[in-house]
């Protein structure tokens, strides 16, 4: 019998089966659709309902392609959400977390409600599309929804609910919200009072691998398909994905490479005190009662927003066209911190590039080749930065990085990275936030007793590809002007 993963990016999202068979996870996509934000008058949304539509798809497929499944879950990106009200309707579609409806309401709540007091409370990184913005903006803009809704649901509890008719929240999700109290194991009553949200609005936080309903028999009548049981996975993509990292050891470090990069360690509890406030480190829960100690890193948005740029103006290179061109770039000649807030919107970013070099007094690169190298040097240069203040934060040292997600089809990212944290990269598996979905469910199933039993699984399931540095003291000059330039020498 097979289960079914939803994974929905902030791009795209694909339906993946998952078969256990002789002691290896065999997975099959299914279905896979785009997840393309809208913008509606002067604001960004995501448009749910086409994703539920999506989903059913996916179980359409299943049915026709002659397939049973056992049980289903869903994970998505964080922070974003859906108000229901009274009745039971969505009041709006969600707001997308570019949405410029927060600018500068994280600096009004923090000068009402110290920062030390937030993360004491929480161990969030304070990030200006947090949820606990998101909700504060609506009080600014004294919405309508504030009188009207009922119930609060992340975007796979949202979902999740259209297709069962239960409304829980989930413990991965919920944590990233900067809301989640991890000293009670419940929503903080009093940040949600002085932002002026109702407590009502916030039910029941489930753990990964909890049941969470099964499907409303008008889905079943609708798609003539029978029964299924839904199981609260890691519902954050990033908590799937670090939950199929395959290490082989209870201490490691991990990368989730896509749109936004996420590197930490995996604890047993928050490391919630000065330096991890100082560094802007987060907590966020993680699967089979862990915490994920981590940093956001914006990762390859800059680079994805940077091809589209390039094919609006007619230049459409393949994927190994243009890392071959940021190959043979001169290096090391251009450095940009990628966390820098105006590499946050959409829109043209070579022209944010240069700004940027132009304010550090730097040269601009004069080909794509270079505006790309730029990019992945930095990027990689930044991971190295990170992985220095992880082990600072942790108290821990690491012999490697496990990279993970579908940025490790980037394979110049990669070896530049193992070369800029002067350690051995173990790239894959490349769906890793499809895979520990899955795995949850298993473990809901009995079917896994343990990570380190899961992890052992998918080691032997999926390829693992090792990146060996090269070129060590050039890489740390190159660290040397990326840090001065970018001003982040204090952390190195």
């Amino acid at each position: 019998m097979n289960i079914l993963a939803y994974d929905l990016g902030a791009s795209s999202g694909r339906a993946v089966l998952g078969l256990l068979s002789d002691s290896r996870i065999h997975i099959k996509e299914i279905h896979r659709f785009t997840n393309y934000p809208v913008m509606a008058g002067d604001h960004l949304h995501w448009d749910i309902l086409r994703l539920l539509h999506e989903l059913k798809q996916g179980m359409l497929k299943v049915k026709l392609q002659g397939e049973n499944i056992t049980s289903v879950g869903i994970d998505s990106w964080a922070v974003d959400y859906g108000l229901l009200d009274h009745n039971e309707e969505l009041l709006a579609n969600p707001y997308h977390y570019r949405d410029k409806r927060t600018d500068g309401v994280m600096e009004e709540v923090t000068a009402k409600i110290p920062a030390e007091h937030i993360f004491r409370k929480t161990g969030i990184q304070f990030l200006p599309f947090n949820t606990i913005y998101q909700l504060a903006a609506l009080k600014r803009q004294n919405s309508y929804m504030l009188k009207e809704a009922a119930h609060f649901l992340m975007i796979p509890d949202l979902l999740r609910f259209f297709l069962t008719g239960e409304k829980f929240n989930e413990f991965t999700n919920a944590t990233t919200t900067q809301l989640f109290n991890p000293h009670t194991g419940d929503w903080d009553s009093e940040l949600l009072y002085r932002i002026g949200i109702p407590e009502e609005w916030f039910g029941k936080v489930l753990t990964p691998g909890s049941d969470a309903g099964e499907l409303r028999p008008s889905i079943m009548q609708e798609l003539g398909i029978p029964s299924v049981r839904f199981v609260a996975v890691a519902e954050h993509d990033t908590g799937s994905a670090v939950a199929a990292v395959p290490a082989t050891t209870r201490s490691f470090a991990y990368l989730s490479c896509g749109t936004w990069s996420l590197m930490g360690t995996e604890v047993e509890a928050p490391v919630i005190n000065e330096t991890s406030q100082q560094l802007n480190f987060t907590n966020e829960g993680g699967a089979n009662h862990t915490y994920r100690l981590l940093k956001n890193i914006m990762g390859l948005w800059i680079f994805q927003e940077t091809l589209r740029e390039f094919e609006r103006a007619g230049k459409v290179y393949s994927y190994d066209e243009i890392l071959t061109l940021a190959q043979e770039a001169k290096p090391f000649q251009h450095f940009i911190d990628p966390d820098d807030s105006s590499f946050l919107p959409a829109g043209r970013m070579t022209d944010r590039i240069e700004a940027y070099l132009v304010k550090t007094g730097q040269g601009l690169p004069q080909s794509d080749g270079e505006i790309v190298r730029c990019i992945l040097e930095s990027l990689a240069l930044k991971y190295k930065h990170v992985l220095d203040m992880t082990e600072q934060v942790s108290g821990q040292q690491f012999d490697g990085l496990h990279m993970v997600g579908g940025g490790i089809n980037n394979k110049l990212l990669c070896a530049w990275t193992a070369s800029a944290i002067g350690k051995p990269v173990y790239a894959g598996p490349v769906e890793a936030s499809a895979i520990g979905n899955l795995v949850v469910q298993w473990m809901n199933q009995g079917i896994f007793k343990s990570a380190a039993e899961a992890r052992a699984v998918i080691r032997d399931s999926f390829p693992v590809l090792t990146y060996e540095p090269e070129h060590a003291e050039a890489w740390r000059e190159a660290y040397s002007s990326f840090a001065k330039y970018t001003g982040l020498a204090a952390y190195a």
